[in-house]
């Protein structure tokens, strides 16, 4: 069977929607929601029709439902303000509103889609949660970043509750644009609760609904709506973070939930330029840095104060020096921005977490790369970035054993998290150094598999191969290496990163093994 409306035709067999002889691009769950609510015109269809027609049952949340709709809209050029075609019935749900002229034809049932499983996680003792990106029903695509960087300081609000066991923003975010049953979420992040929620964002206004979802038997226990002057948006993401933690732990006293607030950018022009910047600063190589550096420094010269973008501009600086030339400009304005996100930053994990990291790689002060780690540990107890980073610092410190358990760590508390190869590639590097040469090249495998264009990554697993005398396959990750950095010595690189001496031969010894140039 296909319908015809407007310019459009649904052809349910073929599964595709066009315009004209245009195809219009659509994902399965728009199309079988569109698909019903063409079947079903006659009549207002609830939200649990829709949940049982297109999900087979399963829990889905408002939020998701809402972004599914907004996205059949999207497709049929119609809006929430218009509802020229799909209108919102209030309090009582959907109904297609175009007349529709039907034309015969074999007629196919869409498959249930296929999840990819991922193992079970199992639940921490203390409370545990993930937040699950926010649905952009803006209607505009490009306020997706806004919506993520709502969820990313409340991510980072709930992290820094030493109580709370928080999933990291990366593996939260695998989930973006999909449908969701909770109870899967739960499972395969090991967490108890979910929060998720939606943002639509016009003019100066904003509106952000959330709820809170037991993971275990899907029930709710908690919802709100927001709609706040967008100059209100932070102090917003303080109020959802107070609730939140209210929804949890019901005793817990508002002092507490007031020390646990960090410092934001009093310019959200600031803010945007940072979420812009972050996706090429995230790359760990010299291009990216290079590309967003001019977005920090535009944030910075709007809020010289701001501790994060410091933070991140002297990470971008340092992978400018380790990785682009060794540059003496680069290293001391690492140094310089990291010593700002301290001084502007001292309630703020990440950017802590950040300028330790840059210390200890440019100025190899160890002790005081310590002290960061330590400051920001003890505002975010749950925060992934900070053992990602510290066990970098640690391990060419020399610390092997706390560099493999702050290693692991950052892989338990974001079990999903894109950036993980580098504490799975240091986890990997510390049992090279302990001897375990088995146990790093297997690590070592799964760090190059997740960002095979991270150079180091190549040499973290050289060494361990050499030492096996698996000459072939260090030499092959040795070539990537300098494939990758065509102007890496190991000596350069040594020096530059501060390698403690007590391990600096050990290394030497196997990377040159592996055909590394010393």
């Amino acid at each position: 069977m296909s319908y015809h409306f407007e310019d459009f035709a649904l052809d349910g067999e073929r599964r595709e929607l066009r315009r004209g002889n245009e195809l219009v691009p659509v994902e399965p769950q728009v199309f079988d929601l569109l698909q019903f609510l063409i079947r079903n015109r006659e009549r207002v269809v609830s939200k649990d029709d829709l949940v049982d027609a297109v999900w087979q049952g399963r829990i889905v949340s408002d939020a998701t439902l809402a972004s599914r709709v907004n996205a059949a809209r999207n497709a049929l050029r119609d809006s929430g303000e218009e509802q020229r075609l799909v209108r919102t019935i209030l309090r009582r749900g959907f109904r297609f509103v175009g007349t529709v002229r039907e034309e015969g034809g074999a007629q196919t049932t869409a498959p249930a889609p296929v999840q990819q499983a991922k193992p079970d996680l199992g639940i921490p003792a203390r409370p545990s949660i993930a937040v699950l990106p926010f649905a952009n029903l803006s209607g505009d695509a490009e306020q997706d970043y806004f919506a993520d960087g709502m969820v990313e300081d409340i991510i980072t609000g709930l992290s820094r509750i030493r109580w709370l066991f928080v999933i990291a923003r990366n593996s939260s975010f695998t989930y973006k644009g999909r449908a969701v049953n909770v109870k899967q979420v739960g499972q395969e992040l090991g967490v108890r609760y979910v929060l998720e929620g939606g943002v639509r964002k016009v003019g100066n206004r904003v509106r952000i609904t959330g709820q809170l979802i037991d993971a275990e038997d899907g029930s709710h226990l908690w919802a709100e709506r927001y709609d706040r002057e967008l100059t209100d948006v932070f102090a917003l993401q303080d109020e959802i973070t107070v609730s939140v933690v209210a929804a949890i732990e019901p005793n817990l006293r508002r002092a507490e939930i007031e020390r646990v607030k960090r410092t934001r950018p009093d310019s959200l022009d600031a803010y945007d330029l940072l979420l812009r910047a972050l996706p090429d600063v995230y790359t760990f190589m010299p291009r990216g840095a290079a590309r967003g550096l001019p977005l920090l420094d535009r944030a910075l010269a709007i809020e010289s104060s701001y501790a994060l973008a410091h933070g991140f501009a002297a990470w971008a600086h340092q992978t400018l020096f380790i990785r682009g030339g060794l540059l003496p400009e680069h290293r001391d304005k690492a140094a310089r921005h990291a010593h700002a996100a301290i001084e502007h930053g001292p309630g703020d994990a990440m950017a802590m977490a950040l300028a330790g990291f840059t210390i200890g790689m440019v100025e190899h002060d160890r002790k005081l790369a310590d002290a960061a780690f330590a400051t920001a540990l003890s505002l975010s107890a749950s925060c992934a970035f900070v053992y990602a980073f510290g066990c970098v610092s640690v391990a060419y410190g020399g610390d092997a054993a706390r560099a493999i358990d702050w290693g692991e760590q950052a892989i338990r508390l974001s079990p999903l998290d894109a950036m993980n190869c580098v504490p799975h590639g240091i986890v990997g590097f510390g049992n090279f150094l302990s001897g375990r040469h088995e146990q790093a090249v297997a690590a070592g495998r799964r760090a190059v598999e997740m960002t095979p264009g991270f150079s180091m990554l190549h040499g973290w697993l050289a060494a361990p191969l050499a030492r096996l005398g698996r000459l072939d396959e260090a030499r092959a990750s040795a070539a990537r290496l300098l494939a990758l950095d065509p102007h890496f010595t190991i000596g350069r690189w040594s020096a530059a990163v501060g390698l403690a001496p007590e391990i600096a031969g050990e290394v030497t010894d196997a990377m040159r093994l592996a055909g590394l140039p010393e």
